[in-house]
């Protein structure tokens, strides 16, 4: 019998020292992030279930995050790195496998050319599976990056709040982010707020995710730990980053739908 969801946490990774890095990567971690580790902070928490991203320094290898996905095939997700000429065979397994979308961590790489062949029709293959395409980027760069994903038809979930400047409100990028919003094809995850501002539950954190709000509504935003804080994990945990929604998100009704029914449908969660 599957699990009552009662919350998901969108965002989290697994990996541990020793594995393949990635040609190209900006850190490699010097600690752990396991699976049962997860797991036990996912229930110290009262989450009932979880999606795992695929970090950016292990590149297109997603074993690991596949190990993991079989590990707790009812209780977990998955959005893997790929490149863009995996044949449709290859996709199917990963959805088989609880895997729900792809993620273009384009952070300090140049931004792809997606007019070419092989995206377009690894974006109609991602369309056929009702996948989606997470994309990472700072804001600055939402418009170049994010606008042929939603040309192509695709659902486009962003990273992070959409990584604005300190000031939101005069940001380009997002205000593009909210306007893209009039597609109905655009989530936002509220996740990984100290990446963008020193204080995560600060006015600033708070404008960004009432404008998101605004703009997008509960049923097209999701919440993510971020677990486990690469980067950042002297400056954040579990427990802070969770209750950190309440102050982005005060309602409690909105913030329901944040952690449940919009995930759940995204994900689809049995």
């Amino acid at each position: 019998m599957p699990e009552a969801i009662t919350a998901i946490d969108s965002h989290a990774h697994v990996f541990r020292r020793g594995l393949p890095l990635a040609p190209v990567h900006r850190h490699a971690p010097d600690f752990d992030a396991l699976l049962p580790d997860y797991l036990a902070l996912l229930d110290a928490h009262a989450v009932s279930h979880g999606v795992l991203v695929q970090p950016s320094f292990l590149g297109t290898d997603n074993s690991f995050l596949l190990d993991a996905l079989r590990a707790s095939p009812q209780r977990l997700r998955g959005v893997v790195i790929i490149e863009p000429t995996l044949d449709e065979a290859a996709l199917a397994d990963l959805d088989r496998q609880g895997v729900r979308g792809i993620r273009l961590n384009l952070v300090g790489l140049p931004i792809p050319d997606f007019a070419r062949t092989e995206w377009q029709r690894l974006f109609e293959r991602v369309r056929a599976l009702d996948w989606h395409v997470e994309l990472h980027r700072e804001s600055r760069d939402l418009p170049v990056a994010g606008q042929p994903l939603l040309d192509a038809g695709c659902k486009l979930v962003v990273d992070h709040f959409g990584r604005p400047g300190p000031v939101p409100g005069d940001d380009e990028g997002f205000a593009w982010l909210l306007q893209s919003a009039a597609t109905g094809r655009v989530w936002v995850k509220l996740a990984a707020a100290y990446r963008s501002w020193p204080d995560s539950r600060g006015n600033a954190a708070c404008a960004a995710a009432q404008a998101l709000l605004q703009a997008l509504g509960a049923d097209r935003l999701l919440w993510g730990s971020d677990w486990p804080h690469t980067q950042h994990h002297h400056l954040a945990d579990f427990t802070s980053t969770q209750a950190a929604l309440a102050d982005w998100v005060p309602d409690a009704g909105a913030r329901r739908r944040i952690l449940v029914d919009t995930p759940a449908a995204l994900f689809r969660f049995d």
